[in-house]
C-alpha cells in the first residue's frame, strides 16, 4: 500500500484535484506540499494536530512540507465557519504567536536542508501594493463565482466585511507564490477552505498558463480536526503550560464512543494492520482503544515519559486508587485562606474549575462536584491549612480532578 492509499483508508482525504497525478506524486516522494497556520494563538491546539500528523506521515514516506506561517493572512482573518469577525491582532502579537508555533512544529516536523521549510507570508503579502494586486491579480477573481463559495455563505446574512472579503484572494496569491517561488506543487486544507484552494489553482492556471495546471494539484484533508480541538467551548493546546499533559490526556481519553476509532485512524501512527483489528471492538474495548489513544498522541506531543505519567495517574483515579501524584494541582497561597480555612467554591474557581460561583452552586445542588470522594452538598463547606497540607482531591463531573495544597 502507498502512502496516497493509506491516506484514504484513514479516512484523510475529502476531495481532491488531478487525483492520478496526485497518488503517483504523493507515493513516490514527489510531492512538495503546504499547509497553511494563520497565527491566531500563542499555541497551536488539538485541532491542528490532523495538519501537523499528515505533514509528517507525508515526510515520512519522502515527500518535503512547507509549513505557511500565515503572518501577512492573520492580519485579515479568515471568515470561514465564522459568524462574527475575527478579533484583530498587531504585528506585534501575531509575530510572538508565529515563533510559539514553530517551536510546537518542530516535534512533528524535521526542518533543514531537503526536509522541511518553514516560511511566513508577511515576508510577501505585506509588501503588496493594493492597485498593482487589483490589477494583476483581482482581475483573475469573480465576484460571482466569491460569492458562492461555502467560506462566505455563513456570514452573508449577518454581513460580510470588504476586509474579510480579501481573505480567499490572498490564501490563492499564496500558493501562486510559493508555486513561483519555492517549487510548490501541492497544497492541503481542510475542506472548509475548498473554494480558496481552488482559488489558487486557478490563479496559476490564469498567470502562468495552461501548461502550469498540471503542476498544481489541491489535496484536501477533512475538516474533522478542526471539530477535535474544541472540548467544552475550549481549545485544547498543544502548550503544556496551557493543557497539562494530564488534562491533555483525559480530554483524548474521553472522546466518544462513536469517535475513537475515527481518531486511532486519523492522527496515530499506529499500523493500519493494528487499527484494523480495532474495527470489531466495543464495550469495554472501547474504553482500551480510548487509552491507546490517549497515550498515543499525549507521547507524540509531550513525550513518552509524561505519557506514562498522564496514564498512571488516570488509571488510579477512575478504579478508585488514590495516586494523585501526576495529576493537575493548584498550589494555594496563605493568602488565599481566610482564617486558615477556604471555601470548595473558592478553591474551584481559583484551580479555573469553575468561572464564577453561581456555576459551582449549580453543579453542587445537581450532585456533581465531591472532596477526597465524599459529594459536596453545601459550596460554603470548607477546608482547613492542615488538611491542605496534606493535599485534598476535589472532581467534578466525572471526568475532572483537581489536587489542592498549601
Amino acid at each position: 500500500m502507498g502512502i496516497y492509499e493509506e491516506l484514504i483508508e484513514r479516512g484523510l482525504i475529502a476531495q481532491v484535484t488531478n487525483e492520478d497525478e496526485i497518488r503517483n506524486m504523493v507515493n513516490t516522494g514527489k510531492a512538495r506540499f503546504y499547509i497553511g497556520f494563520d497565527c491566531t494563538a500563542d499555541s497551536l491546539t488539538a485541532g491542528h494536530f490532523m495538519a501537523l500528523t499528515l505533514m509528517k506521515r507525508l515526510q515520512d514516506a519522502g515527500n518535503q512540507p512547507i509549513a505557511l506561517i500565515g503572518g501577512g493572512t492573520t492580519m485579515i482573518g479568515d471568515p470561514s465557519g465564522r459568524t462574527d469577525m475575527r478579533k484583530m491582532l498587531t504585528r506585534e502579537d501575531i509575530d510572538h504567536n508565529a515563533e510559539c508555533f514553530k517551536k510546537q512544529m518542530e516535534r512533528f516536523i524535521e526542518f533543514g536542508e531537503g526536509k522541511a521549510t518553514m516560511v511566513n507570508n508577511a515576508d510577501w503579502l505585506l509588501d503588496l501594493n493594493y492597485v498593482e494586486v487589483l490589477r494583476e491579480v483581482g482581475a483573475c477573481f469573480s465576484v460571482n463565482n466569491m460569492l458562492r463559495a461555502e467560506c462566505y455563505k455563513q456570514r452573508m446574512e449577518k454581513g460580510l466585511s470588504f476586509f474579510e472579503f480579501n481573505y480567499m484572494i490572498m490564501q490563492s496569491y499564496d500558493f501562486y507564490y510559493l508555486f513561483k517561488n519555492y517549487d510548490c506543487n501541492m497544497q492541503f486544507g481542510g475542506d472548509d477552505q475548498w473554494s480558496n484552494m481552488l482559488g489558487g489553482t486557478e490563479l496559476i492556471r490564469k498567470k502562468l498558463g495552461k501548461d502550469a495546471h498540471a503542476m498544481t494539484i489541491t489535496l484536501l484533508t477533512d475538516s474533522q480536526g478542526k471539530k477535535m480541538g474544541k472540548t467544552a467551548g475550549n481549545a485544547v493546546w498543544l502548550d503544556p503550560e496551557k493543557t497539562s499533559p494530564y488534562d491533555f490526556y483525559q480530554y483524548w481519553r474521553n472522546v466518544d464512543d462513536a469517535d475513537v476509532l475515527k481518531c486511532i485512524r486519523m492522527l496515530t501512527f499506529l499500523p493500519m494492520e493494528e487499527i484494523r483489528k480495532m474495527d470489531s471492538w466495543e464495550g469495554s474495548q472501547l474504553n482500551k482503544a480510548k487509552e491507546i489513544l490517549a497515550f498515543e498522541l499525549t507521547q507524540l506531543v509531550h513525550g513518552t515519559e509524561e505519557a506514562e505519567k498522564a496514564q498512571a495517574a488516570a488509571r488510579a483515579l477512575f478504579s478508585g486508587g488514590s495516586d494523585s501524584s501526576n495529576m493537575p494541582s493548584t498550589v494555594l497561597e496563605a493568602s488565599d485562606l481566610e482564617d486558615g480555612k477556604i471555601t470548595v467554591l473558592a478553591m474551584m474557581i481559583k484551580g479555573e474549575m469553575i468561572k464564577s460561583n453561581g456555576e459551582g452552586r449549580r453543579l453542587i445542588q445537581q450532585g456533581g462536584v465531591s472532596l477526597d470522594g465524599e459529594k459536596v452538598t453545601d459550596g460554603f463547606m470548607t477546608v482547613d491549612e492542615a488538611e491542605l497540607k496534606d493535599g485534598v482531591v476535589i472532581k467534578k463531573g466525572k471526568k475532572v480532578f483537581m489536587k489542592f495544597t498549601v
